[in-house]
């Protein structure tokens, strides 16, 4: 960036109070901060970067203070990226306002086959740190371990299972398996069974791997306990509410089995606990019924979730989860998405496969097409059913399907009873004409549930750009804050 580019940031600064994804402030007028591998670390490790700004005092309601001297700053700045592993090339920008000097820092993403990006002094895993909304925070092990997987090409799907004999596997559908397997490959005919199977992945030097126990055991969590789904219904529409009798959960289950016997009863579970309404065509007579989710949704996003988990050591304990709120239904698995996906292009382009060898089995199986068509069907199911856009949401080592079943309550509100939404509305914008959070914001209107009074009241006013988020890289960052543009 130039000068003038530093100074309009300047004045976001002045105008938001707030670091956010890629903003960090830092005060310099006493010297160089010593620490910076945290921030610089964590905006290395994410595809946009970030810059840190020097010469604005946080502490002292964002002042400028400028920095103590922008030669040597620069040159203190350039050390400690050196310390970095890859090594940081961060763009050094200097410009003056009203007789002090401030200085900024553009730290650009390295690519995903570098990360990640860590301070050598104190290695890998203790060294790498990620943004969350305005905070560095460590790296965990495992988020450490997923890039690692990708970059090297871990196929843990294959990994080999000690425990697990053959006695303890169905060996009909093994065989079955490997019927359909030979099916229009010629050369796999001549193949003996057992070199099939090693071919394939079932064994590994003869011994059973993990796709064979998630597919073919007799009961694969006595290896993995938590390889499995639990399925709850929730009395409201956020985690810890609870029915007039105090019950948490309306419908409570584990769910075991292999993974088409899972597939089969999470959507048991779903179906039986949501609602199927008969709609009767005006024109024909004829009756149809139509539940509160598509039900091929539902199958696509489960079946996601069970593909494309993570099934390495440092997730083996960690269910997915199915949650059925009073208006949405949440599937959620461990990983992130994996290798170079963005969340926005999900369903547009040919993603990278974590378990290969378990996906091409499951298509042989006829259990999913392995065509990337999942979330296309998704959006197309939801889109036929007048319903919202499924919401994807990627964090910190999970993924999350979100369906909702009913449009906004605004947008079918009847035009008599929208009066005291709009009062109410007009309300929030004179208020947060500093900027507010959600809770603060439901004190205002004297709501109890925080996420109805947001849903209701301040989403629209978002998506009619009538109110900003002081963070939007980070919609779900707990300093989140909600102003009127005005308040610029």
């Amino acid at each position: 960036m130039n000068s003038e580019a530093l100074l309009e940031i300047l004045n976001k600064i002045q105008n938001q109070k707030c670091e956010t994804q890629t903003l960090e402030i830092k005060s310099a007028n006493k010297g160089c901060p010593k620490r910076l591998y945290d921030t610089l670390s964590s905006f290395s490790n994410q595809d946009d970067g970030g810059i840190i700004v020097f010469g604005v005092n946080e502490e002292k309601d964002y002042s400028e203070d400028g920095v103590y001297d922008p030669q040597d700053i620069q040159k203190q700045i350039n050390n400690q990226c050196l310390e970095m592993e890859p090594k940081v090339r961060p763009l050094l920008t200097v410009a003056e306002r009203d007789g002090a000097y401030f200085v900024s820092a553009e730290i650009p993403g390295v690519d995903i086959t570098e990360r990640p990006c860590y301070y050598r002094g104190k290695g890998r895993v203790s060294g790498s740190y990620v943004r969350c909304g305005d905070s560095d925070e460590p790296m965990t092990e495992y988020e450490v371990y997923s890039y690692e997987a990708f970059r090297r090409k871990y196929q843990d799907d294959i990994r080999v299972v000690p425990r697990a004999t053959k006695q303890t596997l169905n060996l009909e559908a093994i065989d079955d398996y490997l019927d359909k397997l030979k099916k229009g490959k010629p050369h796999l005919t001549r193949m003996p069974d057992d070199a099939i199977c090693e071919l394939m992945s079932v064994y590994r030097n003869d011994e059973i791997t993990l796709s064979t126990v998630m597919l073919f055991s007799l009961y694969p969590q006595a290896y993995f306990p938590q390889l499995c789904i639990t399925a709850v219904v929730i009395p409201g529409m956020e985690d810890g509410a609870t029915s007039p009798d105090g019950a948490r959960f309306l419908d409570n289950e584990r769910i075991e089995g292999t993974i088409p016997e899972m597939l089969g009863q999470a959507m048991r579970f779903v179906q039986k606990n949501t609602r199927t309404q008969t709609i009767i065509d005006p024109e024909t007579g004829k009756r149809k019924d139509r539940t509160d989710y598509p039900m091929i949704a539902v199958r696509e996003a489960l079946l996601n979730a069970l593909v494309h988990r993570d099934y390495s050591i440092h997730t083996e304990g960690m269910p997915i989860q199915v949650v059925l709120y009073d208006n949405r239904l949440e599937i959620r698995n461990p990983g992130g998405i994996y290798g170079r996906m963005k969340i926005d292009q999900l369903g547009k382009v040919q993603p990278d496969t974590r378990n290969p060898v378990l996906a091409v089995a499951l298509e042989t199986l006829n259990v999913t097409e392995n065509r990337y068509s999942g979330i296309p069907t998704i959006r197309k199911e939801m889109e036929e059913y007048d319903l919202p856009a499924p919401e994807f949401r990627n964090e910190r080592g999970s993924f999350t399907v979100i369906l909702y079943k009913e449009r906004s309550a605004v947008s079918d509100v009847r035009v008599e009873e929208n009066a005291p939404i709009v009062l109410h509305q007009a309300e929030i914008l004179a208020f947060c004409k500093e900027p507010r959070s959600k809770k603060e914001i439901a004190e205002l209107l004297n709501i109890r549930t925080v996420s109805y009074a947001y849903n209701l009241y301040v989403l629209p006013l978002i998506e009619n750009g009538l109110l900003l988020r002081t963070i939007p890289e980070n919609e779900r960052s707990h300093k989140q804050r909600f102003y009127t543009p005005t308040a610029k």
